[in-house]
C-alpha cells in the first residue's frame, strides 16, 4: 500500500468518527441540568409617548401617557348592575369603618380630643401670645338657630343615566348613582390595598375584574387608546412601599395578560416621589385618602427596615371634622356618613375649611351650598371656632379618630413564599445562613474560607451586582430586627417569640405622622443618612393639603428630633409643594420621569417572559429587594 492510499484510509476513518459523534449528539448524551437562564432585556429605544404610567389610589387613580403634562383623575369607583332582580343592593364603605362602634372608641375619641385641645393651648401664636379657648357651645346656640335659604328650586342635577341598563358605571357616574338602582357599588382599592373581604363583589378575582374594567375604561375613553392596540404600548405601575405580594402579582398579570400590555415596570409610590420632585433623598411622608406611608429613600432606594404605613388618612380627618361640626350644632341636620354624595359634601368643606395654622383663633362665620339632583339649592350659615383646627391635628393624635381593635401601623414583612419563584428570599436566607455557619466553622478548624462564602449567593449570578451587598442586608435583617435587635441563627424560640411579640405590640399602636417620622428616620443605617432625612422631608399626597401643614410639621419635627442631631443637622425642611407642584401628582410624575431614564431599559418585564418565568420576574427585575 502506498503512502498516498494509506493517507487516504485514514481521512475516511476519520470521516466515519466525526459521523458517529454526530449521532451521539442527535440521540442526546446526558449533560448537566441548567435552570433556563432569563435573558438580558433587550436595549432599545423606547418611545415615552407609549408608555402609559398607572397610579391607583384607593380614592382616585390617576393615569396617562408618560409625555403627559398632567394624568387623567378618576375616581377610583365602579357601579356593577346586578344579574338579578331580587339581588340584595351592596355598597363599599366610603367614611365609615371598622372600629368606631366599639364600647371604647368614644371614650377614646375624647381622650384623643383632650389631648389635641392641651397641644392647641400650650403653643403659642406668633405674637407670643396664648390662643383663647373657643368653647364649642358657643357656636352651637348660633348654628341650632340657622335655617338654609333656598338659593334655586331646581338644582339642574340630573341622577346618572341608567335607561339603557349598562353593565357598569364607572368613576364620577357610578358617584352620582340614584341609590333606588338596581346596582352595586365597590372601591376595588382600600388602604393601598386590594380590598379583598367577605362581602358581595369581595373575592380575589372579582376585585381584579373591577379593576381591569376601570383601568381599561379610562384607557380607552379617556386617553383613547383602543385596547387592541395595548400590545404597542408599555406600562409603569406605582405600588405601595409596603405591599402585598401576591396582589402585586396578581395586578401585574392582569396588565399584562388580560389588557395585553407589552411590558411593564414595577415601582414605588415613594421612589417615584423623589423623581417626581427632583430629590436624590428625602423621607417621603404619603398622606392619602385612606393610609399614610413613611419611608426614607436614598439614591433611589427604598430603605426597608424604614418604611411603615399607617391605616389612617384624609377621609378619617373628614369624619372626624364631621363629628365636631356635630358637636357644634352643624346646621345640616339630615347629613349622613353612609350618603355618597354627603361625604363629597364634607371632603369639601375640609379642604376649603381646616387648616393647622395656630395663628388663626376665635370665631368665624362661613357658609356652604347643598346642590344634589332632584333637589333645591340650599345656602347655609356655619359658625365654627377650633375645630377646623382640631381635626388636621387628629393625625398627630389619631386616638382622636377612635378606632378600637384594628392594626393602625403595618411594617414590611418576609415572603411568605411562591411555588413559581422557588429561589426566593427564604431560599437565599436558607443557603446565607448555611454558609455563615460553614465559614465559621472553617474560622475555628483555622481553614481558610471556601470561595463564594463571603455573603454572595451563587443563586443570584450577575444579574444582582446593581444592588449587590446592600440587597443581601435588607434581605437578612427584616423590620423586627430593625426594632428589637439583629437575629442569631442559634437563638431559641422564646427569644424569636418575644421578638415575634414585639413586633405584633408595635403593630397594633396608633402612631401619629410626627412619631412616625421620627421613628422612620431613626431606623436608617447610619447617622449621616439621618442627617440627610431630617434635612429632607418630602409630604405628598392629598391627605395634609392645609394651610400651615409646612411650618406645623417641621416645629413638631424640631421639637421631638433626638438631641443629638440638633446639632447635626443644619435645618429641618419639610417640603409639601416641590417645583409648585401638586403634591397629588408627585409621585405620577416621578414615574414620567421614571419612563424617560436610561437605567429603567434594564427593569421592563416583557409578556414573554411573564408567560414563561412568571412571578420570578418580579425577584429579578424589580428596581426594590422584592
Amino acid at each position: 500500500m502506498t503512502q498516498a492510499e494509506r493517507e487516504q484510509e485514514n481521512e475516511k476513518e476519520k470521516e466515519k468518527e466525526r459521523e458517529k459523534d454526530k449521532e451521539k449528539e442527535q440521540r442526546g448524551v446526558k449533560r448537566p441540568i441548567v435552570p433556563p437562564a432569563i435573558p438580558e432585556p433587550l436595549q432599545e429605544q423606547i418611545q415615552t409617548n407609549f408608555v402609559v404610567i398607572i397610579h391607583p389610589g384607593s380614592q382616585t387613580l390617576r393615569i396617562g401617557r408618560a409625555t403627559d403634562t398632567l394624568p387623567v383623575t378618576v375616581p377610583h369607583v365602579i357601579a356593577r348592575r346586578h344579574k338579578l332582580p331580587s339581588q340584595s343592593r351592596y355598597e363599599d364603605a366610603w367614611l365609615v369603618r371598622e372600629g368606631l362602634n366599639r364600647p371604647e372608641s368614644g371614650e377614646q375619641r375624647q381622650n384623643g380630643l383632650k389631648m389635641v385641645d392641651q397641644a392647641i393651648w400650650s403653643k403659642k401664636m406668633s405674637n407670643g401670645a396664648r390662643r383663647t379657648p373657643v368653647s364649642a357651645e358657643q357656636a352651637r346656640v348660633y348654628n341650632r338657630q340657622i335655617r338654609p335659604a333656598v338659593l334655586d328650586p331646581n338644582s339642574r342635577l340630573k341622577w346618572s343615566t341608567t335607561t339603557h341598563q349598562p353593565e357598569h358605571l364607572i368613576g364620577d357616574e357610578a358617584l352620582h348613582l340614584n341609590p333606588t338602582d338596581c346596582y352595586s357599588i365597590h372601591w376595588p382599592i382600600c388602604r393601598g390595598q386590594l380590598n379583598v373581604h367577605s362581602g358581595p363583589g369581595g373575592s380575589l378575582s372579582a376585585v381584579l375584574a373591577n379593576l381591569e374594567t376601570i383601568w381599561s375604561h379610562a384607557i380607552q375613553k379617556l386617553l383613547e387608546i383602543p385596547i387592541k392596540d395595548l400590545k404597542y404600548y408599555r406600562c409603569i405601575l406605582l405600588v405601595p412601599d409596603i405591599y402585598n405580594r401576591q396582589h402585586v402579582k396578581e395586578v401585574v398579570n392582569m396588565l399584562l395578560i388580560k389588557l395585553g400590555f407589552s411590558a411593564i415596570v414595577v415601582h414605588q409610590e415613594s421612589v417615584c416621589a423623589t423623581f417626581g420632585s427632583g430629590l436624590s433623598s428625602a423621607c417621603v411622608v404619603d398622606v392619602g385618602d385612606q393610609k399614610t406611608s413613611v419611608c426614607c429613600v436614598e439614591d433611589g432606594v427604598s430603605h426597608r427596615n424604614s418604611r411603615l404605613s399607617l391605616a389612617y388618612g384624609g377621609s378619617d380627618v373628614t369624619r372626624c371634622f364631621f363629628w365636631l361640626m356635630q358637636r357644634a350644632g352643624f346646621p345640616y341636620r339630615e347629613c349622613q356618613l353612609t350618603n355618597r354624595l354627603d361625604c363629597m359634601l364634607l371632603q369639601q368643606l375640609k379642604e376649603n375649611f381646616c387648616h393647622l395654622d395656630q395663628d388663626i383663633c376665635g370665631m368665624q362665620d362661613h357658609e356652604f351650598r347643598t346642590r344634589f339632583p332632584e333637589s333645591p339649592v340650599l345656602l347655609y350659615q356655619l359658625r365654627l371656632g377650633d375645630e377646623k383646627l382640631q381635626a388636621p391635628m387628629a393625625l398627630f393624635y389619631p386616638a382622636a379618630f377612635g378606632i378600637v381593635g384594628q392594626k393602625m401601623t403595618s411594617l414590611q414583612h418576609r415572603s411568605q413564599g411562591d411555588p413559581e419563584d422557588p429561589h426566593d428570599e427564604h431560599y437565599l436566607l436558607s443557603t446565607q445562613s448555611k454558609q455563615d455557619q460553614s465559614s465559621k466553622a472553617m474560622e475555628r478548624k483555622g481553614l481558610p474560607k471556601a470561595p463564594g462564602f463571603e455573603g454572595e449567593s451563587s443563586s443570584q449570578g450577575g444579574d444582582q451586582t446593581e444592588r449587590g451587598n446592600h440587597g443581601q442586608e435588607e434581605l437578612a435583617h427584616s423590620q423586627a430586627d430593625c426594632l428589637v435587635g439583629g437575629t442569631d441563627p442559634e437563638e431559641t424560640p422564646s427569644v424569636l417569640l418575644s421578638r415575634k411579640s414585639a413586633m405584633t405590640q408595635f403593630e397594633g399602636k396608633a402612631l401619629g405622622l410626627d412619631k412616625a417620622v421620627l421613628h422612620s428616620i431613626d431606623c436608617c443605617a447610619s447617622d449621616e443618612t439621618k442627617r440627610k432625612m431630617y434635612s429632607s422631608i418630602l409630604v405628598v399626597g392629598g391627605g395634609l393639603l392645609f394651610h400651615g401643614a409646612q411650618e406645623f410639621l417641621q416645629h413638631r419635627i424640631l421639637n421631638k428630633m433626638p438631641p443629638s442631631f440638633r446639632r447635626l443637622v443644619e435645618n429641618v425642611e419639610v417640603i409639601t409643594r416641590p417645583k409648585d407642584m401638586d403634591p397629588r401628582l408627585t409621585a405620577w410624575k416621578g414615574g414620567a420621569v421614571l419612563a424617560c431614564l436610561d437605567t429603567t431599559q434594564e427593569l421592563w418585564i416583557h409578556q414573554r417572559e411573564w408567560h414563561r418565568f412568571g412571578a420570578r420576574m418580579l425577584r429579578e427585575r424589580a428596581a426594590f429587594v422584592w
